[in-house]
């Protein structure tokens, strides 16, 4: 593995708590523990060797480095952790990321379709650019589902989609080689595995759905191999696309009446899915979770409603694309998004503004500066988790 695609703990701490000492009289920072901060001013204070595997766990030395990191972030650079725009054919241009991570707006990167040497060169360019600029590793994202890596990742090893999959033992082989490939890049966050239903045509070539007793042991499977090699696995596309008519890339489409698909997710986080991708899909019909018209991934009643609450599930929460047809023309949906309990915005139309726009916010809202840190926190924690912050990587 490349030297630069891992911080240098000791220096990134020193020159954190250098500037903290220059920063920590104004209004702008972070507003943690005090007295974790006046004590957890150096790496000896911190434990920093941890496997993705303590991500759920109770682990006070765990609290205490996510509010160490936490503490020393200034208001613009913790809405920055939010925000994962994509660079690659269909993202955004070089340049635009250039700026994006020269000005400390984002906190992580998807790559989208390009070449496994270009994404490589991506992740070391910024890494060092982070480095430099004193702040937090990037969370490197990719859609590296078994249906479309070879295709995301133009030169990665071949595998077999996953429609066309028909063993466990092949799906954990898949896997394998999959996060073989994106450790190798520096990848870190994949968003797979798709855990829809079949029926509808944009998604179900992609999931094990095929066979429908396949798709919670398969998908189960998938995601423990993924994260056995410290990579962030995604169930998606949460509440359920297997059944409704339509693609959200283009439009908003529904769910109607009854979950028929909710309950594939359960066992998934029963046994620690780290991530869930928020769909754009309406529900209608369903007298608990009616989202009025409105995507899921800006729906209170289903983010943190459902998912949070009812689901028990603790871990990242991330919006399909932003860009898509489904949410793209709704006015402020990024706040909408993080107010009903995302933690991260996946490529929203325009970065910059979705940065101020949050920025705004925060400042103005109790309540959304409160979700705000909140997500913050568990980013950083996956963070420490996956050991991008650690001295012995």
């Amino acid at each position: 593995m490349k030297l630069i695609k891992k911080v240098n703990l000791l220096c990134f701490v020193a020159i954190m708590a250098a500037s903290l000492q220059c920063t920590n009289g104004q209004t702008d920072k972070g507003e943690g523990n005090s007295d974790q901060l006046d004590t957890l001013n150096n790496v000896t204070d911190l434990e920093l060797s941890y496997v993705l595997k303590d991500f759920y766990t109770e682990n006070e030395k765990l609290d205490d480095a996510v509010n160490f990191y936490f503490n020393k972030l200034s208001s613009s650079e913790i809405v920055a952790q939010l925000i994962m725009p994509a660079i690659g054919e269909y993202g955004q241009s070089e340049k635009t990321i250039d700026s994006l991570v020269s000005e400390g707006k984002i906190g992580g990167l998807l790559l989208l379709n390009g070449t496994v040497h270009e994404f490589s060169s991506w992740v070391e360019k910024y890494n060092s650019q982070n480095f430099e600029n004193e702040k937090l590793p990037f969370l490197y994202s990719a859609d590296a589902e078994p249906s479309l890596v070879n295709r995301k990742i133009k030169n990665s090893t071949p595998v077999t989609k996953a429609n066309k999959i028909e063993t466990k033992n092949a799906v954990a082989e898949t896997a394998k080689t999959i996060s073989d490939d994106l450790n190798e890049i520096g990848i870190n966050y994949n968003f797979a595995p798709v855990v829809d239903m079949s029926p509808n045509k944009t998604v179900g070539w992609r999931s094990f759905g095929h066979v429908p007793d396949s798709v919670i042991p398969w998908s189960q499977t998938f995601i423990e191999t993924t994260q056995n090699e410290n990579i962030i696995a995604t169930a998606k596309h949460f509440p359920g696309h297997g059944y409704v008519e339509g693609d959200t890339h283009k439009k908003l489409v529904y769910i109607d009446g009854e979950f028929k698909e909710v309950k594939n997710y359960i066992p998934l986080i029963e046994e620690g899915v780290i991530s869930i991708m928020i769909a754009h899909i309406a529900v209608k019909n369903n007298p608990n979770y009616n989202t009025n018209d409105m995507p899921a991934s800006t729906s209170e009643t289903i983010v943190t409603g459902l998912l949070r609450d009812s689901l028990g599930f603790e871990g990242l929460i991330v919006t399909d694309a932003m860009n898509m047809g489904g949410v793209s023309s709704i006015e402020n949906a990024e706040i909408l998004a993080i107010d009903a309990g995302c933690d991260i915005l996946l490529m929203p139309l325009n970065a910059f503004e979705a940065h101020e726009k949050l920025l705004n916010e925060y400042k103005s809202n109790d309540s959304f500066k409160e979700k705000v840190d909140a997500s913050c926190k568990r980013i950083i924690r996956a963070k420490l988790s996956l050991g991008l912050l650690s001295n012995d990587k």
